[in-house]
């Protein structure tokens, strides 16, 4: 199983993000958190990295019904939203989604396989969606 869903988009880092928040609500996804890991690991570390934010997506319908079928769940929530620079091509941007039926295979609960193909399946569309925004 693959860990991401994922794309490459040939555009400014900037709206990669923007196209990607924007994407994401067409599918019912708020962003709940937005990790600058670049600003982060600057600040607190002096390190440095290439552009790379991590965006917390829920839709608060499906979390909703995960958290029903085991409150564990909680602990791989939100859907984590990778917009990232490649290291090997400057102009190159590469969005990558958690495929949720990791969850599925985490827990071992086959109650969350409706919940978990639901989300893969708007996500997927979302980041699908970005080639042709």
């Amino acid at each position: 199983m693959n860990l991401a869903l994922s794309t490459t988009l040939h555009t400014s880092f900037d709206d990669a993000v923007e196209r990607t928040r924007a994407a994401l609500s067409d599918q019912g996804f708020g962003v709940l958190t937005d990790i600058d890991m670049k600003s982060t690991l600057k600040t607190k570390l002096g390190a440095d990295m290439e552009d790379y934010r991590i965006l917390g997506a829920c839709d608060p319908s499906l979390a909703h019904r995960a958290v029903g079928v085991n409150r564990q769940i909680g602990l791989l929530l939100p859907c984590n939203v990778i917009v990232r620079r490649d290291t090997a091509t400057d102009n190159t941007i590469i969005i990558e989604a958690m495929n949720p039926e990791l969850m599925v295979q985490v827990t071992n609960e086959p109650a969350l396989e409706p919940v978990a193909s639901e989300a893969t399946t708007k996500l997927r569309t979302a980041i699908e969606s970005l080639r042709d925004r």
